[in-house]
């Protein structure tokens, strides 16, 4: 038998069988193998039945009777009466008919189940029974449960994972033998074991130490191996230009804040190396990521070189074009904004002037990396809200130039520190960690439906005041089953009564590009007073004048979103507010009450990674491509040390080959963007 060998060539797979593995994945021995419990049950205490007491436990007992009745035609009784010579007990399966001809009178058996009261008496409930001459799969161990299929129990993949045992002891090695000779790992024969059969909590225990460590390890040595590549590139490298960089600062209208000095300072450094700068720039909301950015291109315009600015909507490319043209346009930089509904001729113009080398800092969304989007000389691409992009989208921007441009990628979604250390491992980081002066944290406060009268009059106050505001509902259309809001219902509802003598707006993701534009550009030129929208305002745009935000059905988003939705108000001086309404007013969730005592991003990312889990937060990456079955990303003491164990090994030069499946994971990595 060999690991490619299809599931059938194991004893007990039919084609019945086969079919309902495939369901759960399972196709060759190999994936029978590694297909690994989802929890375990500790049935390793064999008990007395003297002893016995409510819960999980597992007796060793012989058979004095068994007996089987109809209670009425859906319902079949086998009772059995077990003695183990200090005392008796009864054990009652429900419809498993076969009972009674599996337990034969006068043998010993384990029993693992549970002991409860029934009828006023307790009794042995379902329990699983195996001879105990032979070698348990189900009783008297610790016993793995496994991710199940309808007609295919735990109890039966727990047979045929038994009959792999002789091929585990004879498989080879999946990692270097130095490498676990100095992390003292179990060896793969021991560690798949121990997974599907632990003779003890311990071995358990460094069987998952073994896995976690090894599905860790894939993901660090693709992130150090793709560090290395980088390091090859050739870019253009752009000595530091005092005269510039005090050029830049002395034309700001606001002192940057220590972070963002820090942050450019870091960027400056990058860009003077011969090889590609890669640099993610994370920053909370209004924490001025663009004019860290823009002097990085400023930088660029005066060494010669292009920046191109990429952002994923028309609305926050213009905004972006704007703010950079008021910048830096007085010093002699050119801006330019090409995005899908520049006219054609226009279009035309732009993209000759940015062959010619006429434009220093084109900006767009992905009309920059479309056909006949050339540069003159690409030195710096910058990204904002990278994670919106695809692999693909990114490449090809990269292309658009004559040597590798260098990379500047930002979000304003703060990411956990062990997950820039996995995830992001192949980026510098750099962190903006302060608000600008004058910015106040944003008032938040969970509130009940029954002082949402309250809510409306505070935000007509803030109307009435000259300000702007929004309500944010989790729905676009009514729903009769829902009893969340829904933005269209609400809409109708708000503009007719409570908000009638105000000017309110819609918005909602399945209106189209131009109109969700048009009514952003309302809103932000004071057209509206009231936005009644869904999550669509997120990310990006910039309405200082905007100082209030009710938030309905606030415990139905992540906490990470909410963080974001509130960051649309909170952008100018005034004093802003943020009130979340949850849809269940019975219970008021700890991430509600995390968002109301902090404003930190970075604190509520991590509360996030712990509340929620990264596959959660991340989407299905973390669960699916990263494959990840032992291994939390969220693990931060294991990242560090398998971090270590990655450079280790990229400096020992061990050739990965021959570890095909480590190899083959490492490549799988490698190929997956860390910001898609």
């Amino acid at each position: 038998m060999r690991l490619t060998s299809p599931v059938t060539s194991v004893k007990g797979v039919g084609d019945a069988i086969a079919e309902k593995l495939k369901i759960l994945g399972v196709n060759t021995v190999e994936d029978l193998l590694y297909y690994f419990p989802r929890r375990y049950e500790d049935y390793s205490q064999v008990t007395p039945i003297a002893d016995l007491g409510p819960g999980n436990v597992s007796i060793k007992a012989t058979v004095e009777s068994v007996t089987g009745r109809h209670i009425n035609r859906r319902l079949h009784i086998t009772e059995a009466v077990l003695s183990d010579g200090t005392a008796k007990t009864r054990a009652v399966w429900f419809n498993q008919r076969y009972r009674a001809d599996q337990l034969a009178k006068g043998t010993e058996y384990y029993f693992s189940g549970t002991y409860d009261l029934q009828r006023n008496r307790y009794v042995l409930q379902n329990p699983a029974a195996e001879q105990a001459k032979t070698m348990g799969v189900s009783t008297a161990r610790i016993v793995p449960v496994y991710p199940e299929t309808a007609g295919f129990k735990s109890h039966q993949i727990r047979k045929l994972i038994r009959e792999l045992l002789p091929l585990m002891q004879m498989l080879p090695e999946t990692l270097p033998p130095e490498l676990i000779k100095r992390e003292k790992l179990f060896s793969i024969n021991e560690t798949l074991k121990n997974i599907h059969f632990p003779e003890g909590a311990k071995d358990l225990d460094a069987a998952k130490a073994r896995i976690s460590f090894e599905e860790m390890l894939s993901l660090l040595i693709a992130s150090v191996l793709n560090r290395q590549d980088n390091a090859k590139l050739e870019t253009y490298n752009v000595p530091f230009n005092k005269a510039a960089a005090d050029e830049f600062v002395k034309n700001l209208a606001f002192t940057m804040t220590g972070a963002q000095k820090r942050a450019v300072w870091e960027i400056l450094q990058d860009v003077e190396k011969p090889q590609p700068m890669n640099r993610l720039l994370q920053g909370d909301v209004g924490s001025g990521k663009t004019a860290v950015a823009a002097m990085a291109a400023f930088m660029m315009a005066r060494a010669g070189l292009q920046t191109a600015f990429m952002a994923p909507t028309e609305i926050l490319a213009t905004q972006h074009a704007t703010g950079l043209a008021n910048l830096l346009e007085p010093l002699g930089v050119r801006v330019a904004l090409l995005v899908g509904s520049t006219k054609a001729k226009a279009k035309g113009e732009l993209k000759a002037r940015m062959r010619a080398g006429d434009i220093d800092i084109a900006v767009g969304t992905h009309a920059l990396i479309q056909k006949n989007s050339d540069f003159h000389k690409l030195g710096l691409v910058v990204i904002d809200e990278q994670h919106r992009f695809g692999v693909r989208q990114r490449a090809e921007l990269l292309t658009k130039s004559h040597k590798m441009p260098h990379l500047l990628s930002m979000t304003a979604t703060p990411i956990p520190r062990s997950l820039q250390l996995t995830l992001y491992g192949e980026l510098e980081v750099s962190i903006l960690d302060e608000l600008p002066k004058g910015r106040q944290p944003i008032a938040t406060k969970v509130v009940s439906p029954l002082t949402r009268a309250r809510v409306y009059e505070k935000i007509d106050a803030e109307i009435k005041a000259g300000r702007q505001a929004y309500v944010v509902c989790p729905l676009v259309a009514d729903s009769e089953k829902s009893e969340l809001k829904s933005v269209e219902a609400e809409h109708e509802r708000l503009k007719k009564s409570i908000f009638k003598h105000r000017r309110v707006g819609l918005l909602h993701g399945q209106l189209k590009a131009d109109e969700k534009d048009a009514v952003m550009q309302r809103f932000k030129n004071k057209e509206l007073d009231l936005l009644i929208c869904t999550t669509v305002v997120e990310v990006g745009v910039d309405v200082p004048n905007a100082t209030v935000m009710l938030i309905e059905g606030a415990d139905r988003f992540g906490l990470a979103q909410l963080h974001q939705l509130r960051g649309r108000v909170g952008r100018g001086s005034e004093q802003s507010y943020c009130y979340l309404l949850p849809a269940n007013e019975k219970t008021i969730s700890q991430r509600l009450r995390e968002l109301e005592k902090s404003n930190d991003g970075f604190y509520l990312a991590e509360v996030d990674l712990q509340l929620r889990g990264p596959g959660e937060i991340y989407g299905r990456r973390q669960s699916g491509d990263l494959d990840l079955s032992f291994a939390t990303l969220g693990d931060m003491r294991l990242v560090k040390r398998v971090r270590s164990a990655a450079e280790w090994l990229a400096g020992e030069g061990v050739n990965l080959v021959q570890y095909s499946k480590l190899h083959e994971r490492v490549e799988r990595y490698r190929r997956l963007t860390t910001l898609n």
